[in-house]
């Protein structure tokens, strides 16, 4: 089932069409503004980084860049990388903790801080 992309000639918009068979014709009409007059256009296309790559992209867990933590993906690697330097395998509760926190689920123990006044420390 291919997708056509067009643009409107009139008023400039893209417009998709699904077409369900190869065999099925179409008349092709700007759901906008009711115009026929459109023209192809090349269809964008998504490409999926692993997360290795996204890894080696943020750079270095002990020394993180600005945006380092801005990507959730990096949540918790310095950790799992301090462990594997000493050749011991994550807890699996530390594992379901960083998992979580990538998900974007705050650990228990953090969601007191969160939602804590910026000025309760000073009260």
């Amino acid at each position: 089932m291919p997708i056509y992309e067009f643009i409107c000639q009139d008023c400039q918009r893209k417009i998709s069409f699904l077409v369900r068979s190869l065999s099925t014709t179409f008349t092709a009409k700007c759901s906008y503004c009711g115009s026929a007059n459109l023209s192809r256009t090349i269809s964008s296309f998504a490409y999926h980084k692993s997360l290795k790559t996204v890894w080696e992209g943020s750079g270095n867990p002990e020394h993180p860049g600005e945006d380092y933590y801005k990507d959730p993906r990096n949540i918790g690697r310095w950790v799992e990388k301090k462990f594997q330097d000493m050749g011991q395998e994550l807890p699996p509760q530390i594992k379901e903790e960083i998992q979580a926190a990538r998900e974007g689920v705050m650990p228990e123990p953090l969601k007191d801080f969160q939602s804590a006044s910026p000025t309760a420390a000073y009260d």
